[in-house]
C-alpha cells in the first residue's frame, strides 16, 4: 500500500523546508491558464535562500537542476543576512559551551561583507545584482530635501549605513510606495537590468532562480518583464493579464508565514506594513508605465541595452 503522504512528496509542488514564496514561474502561469503557454523547470522564483536545509539544497541541485541564481538584494541586505547568521552561530556556541562565547571570529571582528549567509548550490552560478543599487540610490537621494540629505550622506560617511537607508525609507520610499518604487527602478536602475537580462538571454543560465528578500517586488518586476517579453499583445503566446496579476498577488499569502519577522526588516528599512502587500494594481500600473515612457518592455528593454536578438533567446528559452 502507497504511503499516504507520497503524492504531496513527489509534488513539484510541494513546499520547501525553508524556502518560501518558491514557484516553478512556467508551471504556475500554465496552471492557472489551463494550457501550455510557458516551458516548466526553466524559470523558478522565490524569497531569500539564507536558511534553506540540506534537503532543501539536495533538491535545488538533484532535482531542479538549477544552474544560476540571480539575487537581486542590496548590499544593506546582505550586511543584515551576515549580522543575522552570526548572532545565530554565537548564540548556538553559547548554547554549546554553556557560557560566554570567546571565539576570535565573533560578529564584530569580519568584515560585514562576508558571504557565509549565502547558500551554496552545487554546480551552479551565484549572480549579485542589486537591483536597487547606485543608480536608485541616487534617484532616492535627489527626492530629499537639502538637510535631509545632508544627514543621510553624514550617516553614511559615519559607517551607520542601515540608518542612513532607514531615514531614505521613511522619507521617500513609504511615499512613494512599491508601485512608485518600482516606476523608479525601471529608470534608475537601467544597468542591473540590463546585467538581469544578458544573464537571461544566455543558454548556459538555465533552470534559473531569481531572487530577493521576500522574493515578491524586485523579483516580482524582473519576471514580470520576463513574461510580457514573452509574447505580444493580441497574440496566442502573451501570457494573460490576470495570470500575471495572479503570479504577483499570491506572494502576499506565501509570506504569511514570515509575517513577524518580514516586519522587524522593514521596520528596520523605515517603511510601513504595506510593504508586506501585493497591491493588486501593481501589474497593470507598471504595464501601463512602461507603454506610456517605452512603448511597452521591447522598447524598454531595448532601449537599457537588451537587443532585438536577445529578446529573442530569452523568448525561445520560456516559452512552450
Amino acid at each position: 500500500m502507497a504511503r499516504q503522504s507520497s503524492i504531496d512528496l513527489d509534488s513539484p509542488d510541494r513546499p520547501f523546508d525553508n524556502i518560501i514564496n518558491f514557484r516553478d514561474v512556467g508551471r504556475t502561469i500554465n496552471q492557472f491558464c489551463g494550457s501550455s503557454i510557458l516551458k516548466e523547470g526553466v524559470l523558478f522564483r522565490s524569497a531569500r535562500l539564507d536558511d534553506a536545509s540540506e534537503r532543501d539544497k539536495r533538491r535545488l541541485a538533484e532535482e531542479l537542476h538549477i544552474k544560476t541564481v540571480i539575487d537581486l538584494r542590496s548590499q544593506t541586505e546582505h550586511q543584515m543576512a551576515t549580522r543575522k547568521r552570526r548572532a545565530e552561530n554565537a548564540a548556538s556556541t553559547e548554547d554549546a559551551q554553556d557560557g560566554p562565547n570567546n571565539n576570535d571570529f565573533a560578529p564584530s571582528s569580519v568584515p560585514l561583507d562576508a558571504e557565509e549567509h549565502l547558500l551554496q548550490i552545487p554546480d551552479s552560478h551565484r549572480a549579485l545584482i542589486s537591483l536597487t543599487g547606485k543608480g536608485f540610490e541616487r534617484a532616492l537621494l535627489s527626492k530629499l530635501d537639502w538637510m535631509t540629505y545632508i544627514k543621510v550622506l553624514s550617516l553614511a560617511l559615519s559607517g551607520y549605513r542601515p540608518d542612513a537607508v532607514r531615514l531614505i525609507g521613511e522619507q521617500v520610499m513609504q511615499p512613494r510606495g512599491l508601485t512608485g518604487l518600482a516606476q523608479d527602478t525601471l529608470t534608475s536602475s537601467t544597468t542591473e537590468i540590463r546585467t538581469v537580462f544578458e544573464l537571461l538571454a544566455r543558454e548556459d543560465t538555465y533552470p534559473v532562480l531569481v531572487h530577493c528578500t521576500q522574493g515578491k517586488d524586485r523579483t516580482g518586476l524582473i519576471i514580470l518583464l520576463t513574461l510580457l517579453l514573452a509574447g505580444e499583445p493580441d497574440s496566442e503566446t502573451a501570457v494573460p493579464l490576470p495570470a500575471l496579476t495572479d503570479d504577483y498577488v499570491r506572494s502576499e499569502l506565501e509570506l504569511v508565514p514570515e509575517f513577524e519577522e518580514r516586519m522587524k526588516e522593514i521596520r528596520a528599512l523605515g517603511l510601513g506594513e504595506d510593504y508586506t502587500r501585493c497591491p493588486p494594481g501593481f501589474v497593470d500600473a507598471t504595464m501601463k508605465y512602461l507603454q506610456d515612457k517605452y512603448g511597452g518592455v521591447r522598447g524598454y528593454l531595448a532601449g537599457v541595452g537588451i537587443d532585438d536578438d536577445m529578446q529573442g533567446l530569452i523568448r525561445q528559452k520560456i516559452l512552450a
